[in-house]
């Protein structure tokens, strides 16, 4: 029998800035972490961002975890099934491959001088960084990116909006004059997942439909116009019904730009400004090259007006549906003058718990799955919370269609009773647009 050879990970500082944690997620495996890292996160530590709040989770966990012990010794991680773990002290550049004094390449340099440390065992650089990850390869370095929390197959979220055709005349008026019918007269075999949307149709009649978790039966959906905004099509319906719906507290909508998600999030939570004390719209800040806002000239306001523009857009159309003279424009402009509506970036609302909120998140696959999760979590009585965003476009350098936190929460709640999600697939902005997000 061939001995398996044991494993070493080297950790780049954006695994650790993606999960705190991450030095939990290797099995038996030993952990290098090059010290290198720990002077990055040094230079992270201080701030309220969710990359912040890692590395200094981090740090205490490190802390922790060495205790009185020297960190260039291999120090037991906890529990029973845990590998070790040190810090990498040794990276002189003897290697002499990159002659640039930048953190990556030490980085680099600590991971081959460990692979020639430990011949006996395969060393691995873990790095969330594709660059990164290439560079070592082409070192004779193995490397991988951090799979914890990855989505393996992205076809595995699109389980909702199927259009079911061949369906006889009878059913589709059945459903017109009850407003429902018993699923398994539609699908006699098929288990639905609860809060699932469908169009039925034949030749002549179409339907959308329901499976609603609470009653077991398929309900008919109608089109509904919240705040001036009328759906144009069968998915945008959907996402209105799930914004509408008291029984679900949580929904996700995903869509290339210009399907509508964010204008319809926004119309429903101001036709239902009654039912909550406050709407928040937030979306987090990816400056333009990754670099901290604090470099733009200007006070904060002038800093993030430009980030929060778009959503100031939406509901400014929203407002436009509407005569300046008339009742509703008026309300819709006390809202932001008596701060009934609230547009700020999250990071200004990060840390709070929400009760009595109807909390739009746009943008959402830039967020991390701890941030999605942290933001849940948080939640209070009487809280609906909206993530929206476009799992293709990520603006982060170290997150993916399959590792951001949109995916993750499509993938983990898929199915669940106080959970919903809609693809929003077909723009409505304009034909020009539509062409270009289909050729371009």
């Amino acid at each position: 029998m061939v001995k398996k050879r044991k494993k070493i990970y080297v950790l780049d500082t954006s695994v650790i800035l993606y999960s705190h944690d991450s030095i939990m997620n290797f099995e038996e495996n030993d952990i290098g972490i090059p010290i290198t890292v720990l002077e990055e996160l040094d230079h992270m530590k201080k701030g309220n961002d969710t990359l912040n709040f890692e590395a200094r989770e981090f740090i205490r966990m490190i802390d922790k975890l060495s205790h009185e012990k020297m960190l260039n010794d291999w120090i037991p991680l906890n529990g029973k099934t845990k590998g070790k773990f040190k810090i990498l002290v040794n990276q002189e550049t003897k290697n002499n491959i990159f002659h640039d004094d930048i953190n990556d390449h030490k980085i680099l340099d600590s991971a081959l001088n460990l692979q020639k440390e430990e011949k006996d065992k395969t060393v691995t650089l873990v790095s969330k960084d594709i660059n990164l990850r290439l560079k070592a390869k082409s070192l004779n370095l193995k490397a991988e990116d951090y799979l914890t929390g990855k989505i393996k197959n992205l076809n595995s979220l699109e389980y909702e909006s199927q259009v079911i055709h061949n369906i006889k005349s009878g059913i589709i008026d059945e459903i017109y004059l009850n407003n429902s019918i018993n699923k398994k007269d539609i699908f006699p075999r098929k288990k639905l997942l609860d809060n699932s949307y469908y169009v039925l149709k034949n030749s002549k009649k179409s339907a959308l439909i329901y499976h609603d978790s609470d009653e077991g039966n398929i309900c008919r959906i109608e089109k509904t116009s919240v705040s001036g905004i009328t759906p144009r099509n069968a998915e945008q319906a959907f996402a209105i019904h799930s914004l509408l719906n008291e029984k679900i507290p949580l929904v996700s909508i995903n869509g290339v730009a210009g399907t509508g998600k964010t204008l319809l999030a926004v119309a429903a939570a101001i036709s239902q400004r009654r039912n909550y004390k406050q709407i928040f719209v937030a979306r987090p800040i990816v400056p333009l090259g990754n670099k901290d806002i604090g470099y733009l000239p200007g006070d904060i306001s002038s800093k993030i007006n430009p980030y929060m523009e778009p959503l100031w857009d939406n509901f400014k159309y929203i407002q436009n549906q509407y005569k300046e003279t008339s009742k509703e424009y008026k309300v819709l402009k006390n809202m932001i003058e008596s701060e009934k509506l609230v547009i700020q970036p999250l990071a200004y609302i990060r840390g709070r718990s929400f009760s009595n909120i109807f909390f739009i998140i746009d943008e959402a696959q830039n967020l991390t799955p701890h941030e999605v999760k942290t933001i849940i979590s948080r939640a209070g009585e009487n809280t609906k919370i909206i993530f929206a965003g476009d799992i293709n476009q990520i603006d982060t350098p170290y997150l993916d269609s399959q590792s951001n936190g949109l995916s993750y929460l499509i993938d983990k709640l898929k199915g669940q009773k106080l959970y919903s999600h809609v693809t929003l697939r077909k723009g409505e902005r304009s034909k020009l647009a539509n062409l270009a997000n289909e050729l371009l």
